[in-house]
């Protein structure tokens, strides 16, 4: 059996984007064994209801429990926005979400206190980078963005065509001209964009990629811990789907920058009919509406 400090960190998301995440882990962590799941047969949870969002958290949670896992990240912005509490209160290891680190790395950041947020609606519509912001910097004028059309344009790998180009310079536009100094990029696909963004917005503009400063946040709370992994990885990360494996390797090769290993389908219905009397989910509508 693994000591604490070789479990595995657990990471899920909606789909793809959370690999980026999972890229600036591997980065600054190389030695933590990172177990990750794309809930694909259910994208996209930006236009789910809130408790149904915060419902597919819990279940995805609830899978990832199943490897022992020391520490998990929620690598979805939606997830994050409106999950995170209930997942914080009712597991018992740390869970750590996009929507805190970037907020703190933006309010560092910002020279004039005018920060921007692009993300999908759900993120944007439930105010929890504003939020968050303001909580650090009461006087920050926050402008949220939201921009449906770039996941499905970063998963066709249309990352600088003209179609992309103009779809951000359409979104950016209130943004630039509510002279923000820095934007969140409070969606994990969009650190593809990052460089075409960068170019559209000018270098005088900071650009805040949540994953990276989730990576930092995890790696900061490993350490206090004493939960950092001191030995070499001796395995490749593993990486589960809830639909199409074939689709995920192909363009998660992408958003990772190197080819997937060996991604593996679940059986998610029969997994959570099998979970169905887990604590963790019982009573977890009326908590939801409760809130």
């Amino acid at each position: 059996m693994k000591n604490e400090n070789e479990q595995p960190i657990g990471v899920f998301d909606s789909g793809l984007g959370g690999l980026t995440v999972v890229k600036q882990l591997q980065r600054i962590l190389p030695n933590e064994h990172l177990v990750y799941f794309g809930d694909t047969a259910r994208i996209p949870y930006g236009t789910k209801s809130k408790w149904l969002i915060q419902r597919f958290a819990m279940e995805d949670a609830l899978f990832l429990l199943e490897f022992d896992i020391k520490l998990l990240v929620v690598a979805c912005n939606t997830a994050s926005s409106s999950a995170l509490p209930i997942l914080q209160n009712r597991l018992d290891i740390p869970v750590v979400g996009v929507v805190e680190p970037g907020a703190i790395a933006a309010v560092k950041e910002t020279k004039n206190k005018k920060i921007g947020v692009i993300g999908t609606s759900a993120t944007i519509g439930s105010g929890s980078y504003t939020q968050a912001i303001l909580n650090r910097m009461p006087e920050a004028e926050v402008l949220g963005q939201p921009c449906p059309l770039l996941v499905p344009l970063v998963e066709e790998g249309w990352l600088d065509g003209e179609v992309t180009v103009l779809t951000l310079k359409k979104y950016l536009k209130p943004l630039m001209e509510a002279g923000v100094d820095t934007i969140i990029l409070g969606c994990t696909h969009y650190p593809l964009l990052e460089p075409v963004i960068q170019r559209i917005v000018g270098p005088q503009v900071k650009l805040i990629d949540s994953g990276k400063e989730t990576a930092k946040a995890v790696q900061k709370i490993l350490k206090d811990l004493d939960l950092l992994n001191p030995k070499v990885k001796q395995s490749e990360d593993q990486y589960f789907v809830s639909d199409s494996p074939e689709a995920f390797s192909r363009i998660g090769s992408i958003f990772l920058g190197k080819q997937l290993p060996k991604v593996e389908r679940v059986d998610f219905d029969r997994f959570l009919i099998e979970k169905s009397s887990s604590p963790l989910l019982q009573n977890l509508n009326e908590v939801v509406h409760a809130e």
